[in-house]
């Protein structure tokens, strides 16, 4: 299997979109992926760690300054054990300090610190995913390298219609397989 014995990380934000990244966890453990999940504050919002560590088999990664077990620097191994680092829901607020280059916190050390592929997945609001701010800050990110799996329109969770919602499971998927 093309994920078998590969180490992706999760990065998820504080959206509604991330109760999605549980089935992502799931999908990518029947591949045989080793995923490790950092949840960011606003992250911890929507989904528990215990949940994701229910479904990864991995201790989840909250807290940049927590007291390691043993003698690691968490968002250097982190970086270091990555094949893919995957963000799910990508907030305009991980875009844009991304695109700055701000290293504020667990997840978005571990990007800048790390050579893996990075997979940025947006969810947000359609007129937060269309503002000219947000849209720079992702052609910066692509210049970057980073890729992308786009938000499809539909209804969106504060009942606006429009470019926003997260993409499928199975698009999210495909593209890590790729």
């Amino acid at each position: 299997m093309a994920l078998e014995n590969k180490n992706v990380i999760l990065g998820i934000c504080g959206g509604i979109a991330a109760y999605k990244s549980c089935d992502i966890v799931r999908q990518l453990v029947k591949f045989k992926a080793n995923v490790e999940c950092i949840l960011t504050r606003g992250g911890s919002e929507f989904i528990t760690p215990i949940t994701l560590q229910m479904l990864s088999k991995n201790k989840i990664y909250i807290d940049m300054f927590e007291v390691p077990d043993k003698w690691e620097i968490s968002h250097i191994s982190l970086a270091k054990k990555a094949d893919i680092i995957v963000i799910v829901p990508a907030t305009a607020d991980i875009i844009a300090r991304l695109a700055c280059g701000r290293a504020d916190d667990l997840l978005a050390c571990t990007v800048l610190a790390s050579k893996a592929d990075i997979l940025i997945c947006p969810a947000m609001n359609t007129n937060m995913f269309n503002h000219k701010a947000t849209r720079k800050n992702i052609e910066t990110l692509k210049s970057y390298s980073y890729r992308f799996v786009m938000p499809e329109k539909g209804e969106l969770a504060c009942g606006d219609c429009g470019d926003g919602r997260l993409a499928s499971v199975e698009v999210i998927i495909k593209e890590i397989l790729r």
